[in-house]
């Protein structure tokens, strides 16, 4: 019966894939930007408000970083890669995919445990004590461990809690952590792990726990400008770092440089 529920539930986190795939809005002469899924909401925020202002037009382009880092690869015509962690973007500059000169620490977040609409209210909740009680018979949902930034960071507080053994199994992988979000959100799963702002945006998800940050790789999220990219993407990664821009970041759950 679980198991029935979740195969229902990853058919509509498919579906939910194929709309984070898809740009956010099309046009040859604007800035087309491929951003890690979790930056959605306010990435999409900023863009708008940018165009409103300047009439440039910016396309964006949502997935897993090591998807658009692969398409990158492969000749995908992206301006500029926002990365949600230093290591996909290491890839495309070793390559030298990435214009020299124009990476940037842009912002950072905190990993956290969130719980879904059937998961009861527990006060002083314990990821290293509580999390398999909380799971029961359920799975605990993950972006990909192995590929993507955020289950990777999620494996190596597990691991370094001493519940990654126990918990693997239990463990439904997605291919972005908004798609971990969505199966949460939809009660699919009781459990996920998923970046601070991710549940910002989900009412039917709540912080369980935030894991310390020595449990993990720092979380950062590198931009630069592609080796194709020409001088209007630079406009905009400037805007990216702008006051304005960095208040959207802020509200919306992300940490900036230094914070």
């Amino acid at each position: 019966m679980i198991l029935s529920h979740l195969r229902r539930a990853l058919v509509t986190v498919f579906a939910f894939c194929v709309l984070m795939l898809t740009p956010m809005r099309a046009g040859a002469d604007g800035v087309l930007v491929f951003a890690a899924a979790s930056l959605k909401n306010a990435l999409d925020e900023i863009a708008i408000q940018y165009e409103d202002a300047t009439g440039q037009e910016v396309t964006v382009s949502y997935a897993a970083s090591s998807v658009l880092a692969r398409q990158i690869q492969q000749g995908a015509p992206a301006d500029l890669f926002i990365s949600a962690n230093a290591e996909w973007m290491d890839v495309l500059q070793e390559g030298s995919l990435i214009a020299p000169g124009s990476r940037v620490d842009l912002l950072g977040n905190r990993l956290v445990l969130i719980g879904g609409p059937t998961v009861p209210g527990l006060n002083g909740f314990a990821v290293e004590t509580d999390l398999l009680a909380a799971l029961e018979d359920g799975y605990l949902a993950m972006a990909l461990v192995d590929a993507v930034p955020a289950g990777i960071y999620g494996k190596a507080a597990l691991t370094n809690l001493g519940l990654w053994d126990d918990v693997q199994g239990k463990v439904a992988q997605t291919d972005n952590v908004r798609a971990a979000l969505a199966l949460v959100a939809a009660g699919a799963v009781p459990l996920g792990v998923v970046y601070r702002s991710d549940a910002t945006v989900e009412d039917r998800a709540r912080v369980m726990a935030t894991f310390p940050d020595d449990l993990h790789p720092p979380i950062i999220y590198p931009a630069a400008l592609t080796a194709i990219a020409g001088s209007k993407a630079k406009v905009f990664l400037d805007h990216l770092q702008s006051p304005t821009a960095q208040a959207v970041f802020e509200r919306q759950g992300f940490s900036l440089p230094g914070q």
